[in-house]
């Protein structure tokens, strides 16, 4: 994938990486549903979703999932067998988008996109379990324009193999550092998003993280699993530019407090 180099874009010095799914945008469930009709067009109409895990999830490790639990000759390791589920959930995504009123901005997502790009200092980017090509096109459906956002990192660009979402925010840092030629403090990149895999992955590197729970987990799932701040949904677009305002000043003023000492 081709990175944005220095001087295209404006990049600041906090890099504000969103989830996509249950925290910018609601499409009604058609996701889990194209998955599964993608399999029983592909290999029968016994095709099940039975037992697997969706939410938070990277989309490459839930087709092998689904894969599996359905028995799918060639599964695990069947290459062919993923790429085949991967384009047709493509295009029945594709499909299911179409229908009108399927998909919207959640809640104080348009005002919070809004105020971080008027924000100077701030760099907005998406890290996602979607696969570009889907994760693109949810966006559009929902009225989301995806070149908004200056660093993409999708769910199958993981480095692993198994794949693995504890790894995605450390290739947003390199990416980050190629675009600018500087390393960006990881107190200075945040992760939004509604799962406790979104957590988990932005403390794997030493990134912050807000959750909102306008997916499967509530306020008090996502403090629990080490969210530095949580919210109902992103309609408190104050409190969260404020918060984001108040870490990205911070680690101005110690950077400041730090060359003033030496």
């Amino acid at each position: 994938m081709a990175i944005v180099s220095p001087g295209v874009l404006r990049w600041g010095v906090m890099l504000v990486l969103f989830d996509i799914d249950a925290t910018l945008i609601s499409t009604s469930g058609v996701g889990m549903r194209c998955m599964v009709e993608a399999g029983r067009g592909l290999f029968g109409p016994g095709f099940h979703a039975d037992g697997v895990a969706f939410a938070g999830r990277l989309d490459p490790l839930i087709i092998d999932d689904l894969l599996r639990v359905n028995g799918v000759p060639g599964v695990p390791g069947g290459a062919r067998e993923r790429e085949a589920m991967r384009l047709a959930y493509t295009d029945r995504l594709m499909q299911a988008l179409r229908v009108p009123g399927v998909g919207r901005a959640l809640p104080g997502v348009p005002s919070l996109l809004a105020g971080v790009e008027r924000t100077d200092g701030m760099t907005m980017g998406l890290l996602t379990g979607n696969f570009e090509s889907t994760g693109r096109l949810k966006l559009s459906a929902c009225g989301i324009d995806d070149s908004r956002f200056k660093l993409c990192v999708w769910g199958d660009e993981s480095p692993e193999d198994p794949p693995s979402r504890e790894q995605l925010p450390g290739v947003a840092l390199e990416r980050y550092a190629a675009a600018t030629g500087r390393r960006i403090d990881p107190t200075l990149a945040v992760i939004i998003g509604d799962t406790p895999h979104d957590v988990s992955c932005a403390r794997a590197h030493g990134l912050r993280v807000i959750g909102v729970a306008t997916g499967s987990y509530s306020t008090a799932d996502l403090a629990g699993a080490g969210a530095d701040r949580v919210v109902s949904d992103l309609s408190e677009t104050a409190r969260v530019l404020g918060w984001l305002t108040a870490w990205m000043q911070g680690s101005r003023d110690d950077f400041a407090s730090a060359e003033r000492l030496r």
